[in-house]
């Protein structure tokens, strides 16, 4: 498009040439009453030859013009003259011209008022300056290439002042040369009329053509007219109904408008068209300089490649420098650029819409810059699913293009907003003061960075942060600065946050600290079961589209009122109020549990693990692998412990996990500060303190009584009772120890 308009500028040629024209014809016409006076001044009417005469006519001083021949007959019917090896010089009425008109042979009928040419008419028209001080009809000191027409058979009334030619006119320009078939001529409105086959041939490299159905010149308001006017250079093409050269005094073009289906063609690598209802050029004095071009009209251009692009919008407004060096477009009015994949490496389609964007160029082709003005959209495709979008707007964008003019950054500012879209989902929206995007030439946008109070929203889901980054290939959302998340009563606070928009998986990162508020008191549950805020405390947490689930990493500590729970990793729901936690290596799982002594007192019981499993609706607390439970005066070890709580409407102190007993399993090891004692299977009742010891057979020892085995052993955590049970298979044995 931008190496078309630079062309178009070669249309003013027409205008020139068409002037020349012009000129002519009016120059005849200014001596019609000079040649009605040939046949007195020269002794016509004796029927005789003259040879080497001139004729001029002059007014106030000023030569107007001269005719010279070489001979003149009048035929004996007294009818016609013949004028042989004729020029005319017109110097015009301030002798600002060197113009001259000349031929072979001339034909003069008296009766019809023709004055017809017999042969070729050669035209040179070359202003002269320098006449106006040296009126004195002498040529120019300097000729500088003279404009040249050759016609022929051309036929001048001098009563009508009309003349007209059904032959093929030739012209000549500096940088072109051009013809047209046929030429019409009307004095009384000035019309200049080239009948057919208009066609101008440009000098230069670039082989510049130029071609109009028919052509028209105006006389009194100095218009060229162009039916169909067609330009063709090397790889270009471009067309239109119609087209106008408005001329200056000086017969310079100062603008051509071409209207009607205007098309323009460029071949290439990437073939490119484009279509608008009106062209407008405006021209400098300088030669061969254009000012502007304004395209207007349900303006579009289609670009092939690789990735086509089509644009729409109602105006466009080229500006250039000198030399003709394109510097910026600004297309206005519902803009409109679409940018598609097409199956090339690409995964995306992207599409701009805005009031109106400026372009600003280097090198006269070299894309740089481009600024919008207005609210501007963005909306990006996926090439897989088309119903997917992410929209971004802003109230202005400006963009950054590489030196093969692919489009690397893009800045937003002023209530920048993106808008996730997917069938059958709500939007997920995220908004900020400003937005920075980036792209990866050929492949689409790459990541878009917000900032400045940003606010994500996704269905119940808020987040608030400093700074967001968002990549549309995965839909992926880094939150950073101090960010925060609330969704469905939880609160999260972290370093960073990244956020899946098309799954709705959440990560936070970086000391993470999530509360679970608006939770109601569930009397028939235990360790969680009260209104009070859960907290958790980690590394990082992962949470999928909902917040029931989450997983804790790292360091995690869980806790409501006095109850707590260490981890290496926790996955929490917080609709089950239940939690896996799990150790790695050098941190084990621990928790706090609490009793009530037979004296009132509470004693607290930390247990730790390999792995804890909780639901509160169940009030059971199972402690996996390398298990140990501490309370004051006691150790239990075993490799794993049931631990029952009991129900948050029978504690007494509802902000502990209140223990009701313990059921451990495997290897059990109870060690108290005076005795010993193992088995596999242990029983712990803290209603009234006592441990049940089974299987292995099971086993105490203390230093007062010895080592006692048996099938079952009951004995109490604070005093010395031992009750023990025995059997055939294994008998109750007491070993006492004897001192010597």
């Amino acid at each position: 498009m931008i190496t078309w308009i630079r062309r178009w500028f070669a249309a003013a040629m027409i205008a020139v040439v068409l002037m020349v024209a012009g000129v002519y014809f009016y120059a005849r016409h200014r001596i019609q009453n000079a040649l009605k006076q040939v046949p007195e001044k020269i002794g016509l009417d004796i029927q005789q030859s003259a040879k080497g005469f001139t004729i001029s006519r002059s007014e106030q001083g000023h030569t107007l013009f001269k005719i010279e021949a070489s001979k003149a007959v009048q035929f004996k019917q007294g009818e016609r003259a013949e004028l042989h090896d004729v020029t005319i010089t017109i110097y015009g009425r301030d002798s600002e011209r060197y113009d001259r008109i000349y031929g072979s042979d001339f034909e003069y009928n008296q009766q019809t008022g023709e004055v017809a040419a017999r042969g070729e008419v050669q035209i040179d028209l070359e202003a002269n300056p320098e006449g106006i001080l040296n009126p004195d009809q002498a040529p120019p000191g300097e000729l500088k290439n003279p404009l040249h027409l050759k016609t022929s058979e051309l036929v001048f009334n001098q009563k009508t002042g009309d003349a007209h030619t059904t032959q093929k006119v030739e012209f000549e320009l500096p940088q072109a040369r051009g013809s047209a078939m046929g030429a019409n001529y009307v004095a009384q409105t000035g019309l200049l009329t080239l009948d057919s086959q208009v066609a101008l041939e440009q000098s230069g490299p670039l082989g510049t053509s130029i071609s109009a159905a028919r052509a028209a010149v105006t006389k009194d308001v100095q218009q060229v007219l162009l039916e169909h006017p067609h330009i063709e250079t090397i790889g270009r093409q471009s067309s239109a109904d119609h087209a106008t050269l408005f001329l200056r005094p000086d017969n310079t073009v100062d603008r051509i408008l071409a209207s009607g289906n205007v098309l323009v063609r460029v071949a290439g690598i990437r073939p490119a068209e484009m279509k608008a209802e009106q062209l407008e050029l405006f021209l400098s004095r300088q030669e061969n300089m254009l000012r502007s071009a304004i395209f207007s009209g349900a303006v579009t251009a289609q670009i092939s490649g690789p990735q086509p692009i089509d644009t729409h919008s109602d105006r466009v407004v080229l500006a250039f420098k000198p030399h003709n060096l394109l510097q910026s477009v600004r297309a206005e009015g519902a803009v409109q650029i679409t940018q598609e994949a097409n199956g090339t490496s690409a995964t995306q389609n992207l599409e701009l819409t805005a009031k109106a964007v400026d372009f600003l160029l280097t090198k006269g082709k070299q894309l740089t810059e481009a600024e919008t003005s207005g609210a501007a959209q963005i909306t990006i495709s996926a090439v897989k699913s088309a119903d997917a979008k992410t929209v971004v707007t802003a109230g202005k964008f400006d963009a950054k293009f590489n030196s093969n003019g692919q489009l690397v950054s893009l800045h937003g500012a002023s209530e920048a907003k993106i808008v996730s879209q997917n069938p059958g989902q709500h939007d997920r929206v995220s908004t900020s003061q400003m937005l920075d995007a980036s792209f990866r030439p050929g492949s689409g946008m790459d990541s878009i960075v917000q900032h400045g109070n940003i606010a994500y929203v996704d269905d119940d889901r808020r987040a608030w942060g400093d700074r967001a980054r968002y990549t549309p290939a995965d839909e992926i959302l880094v939150l950073t600065g101090s960010p925060r998340v609330v969704q469905g009563g939880m609160t999260t606070t972290a370093h960073s946050m990244r956020f899946n928009r098309q799954s709705g998986e959440a990560v936070a990162e970086g000391s993470v600290k999530t509360t679970y508020s608006d939770l109601k008191s569930d009397p028939s549950g235990a360790l969680l079961a009260s209104s009070s805020p859960i907290h958790v405390t980690a590394d990082s947490m992962a949470a999928q589209g909902t917040t029931a689930v989450a997983q804790y990493t790292g360091n995690v500590r869980l806790w409501q009122d006095a109850n707590v729970v260490e981890a290496s990793a926790i996955d929490f729901d917080r609709d089950q109020r239940s939690m896996v936690a799990n150790a790695s290596a050098g941190r084990s799982v621990s928790t706090v549990l609490t009793q009530t002594d037979k004296d009132g007192s509470e004693t607290t019981i930390s247990i730790t693990s390999s792995r804890l499993t909780y639901t509160d609706s169940q009030r059971l607390a199972h402690f996996d692998k390398d298990v140990v439970a501490r309370g004051a005066d006691v150790t239990i070890t075993s490799e794993q412990i049931d631990a029952f709580l009991q129900a948050l409407g029978a504690n007494t102190n509802p902000g502990t996990g209140k223990l009701d007993r313990i059921v451990a399993t495997g290897h059990v090891v109870i060690t108290q500060p005076t005795r010993h004692a193992d088995g596999n299977q242990m029983v712990y009742t803290a209603a009234d303190d006592k441990f049940v010891l089974t299987g292995g057979p099971p086993s105490i020892f203390d230093a007062e009584h010895g080592k006692i085995t048996g099938v079952s052993l009951t004995f109490f955590r604070r005093d010395d009772r031992v009750l023990v049970e025995g059997n055939k298979q294994f008998p109750t044995v007491t070993q006492t120890r004897v001192a010597r």
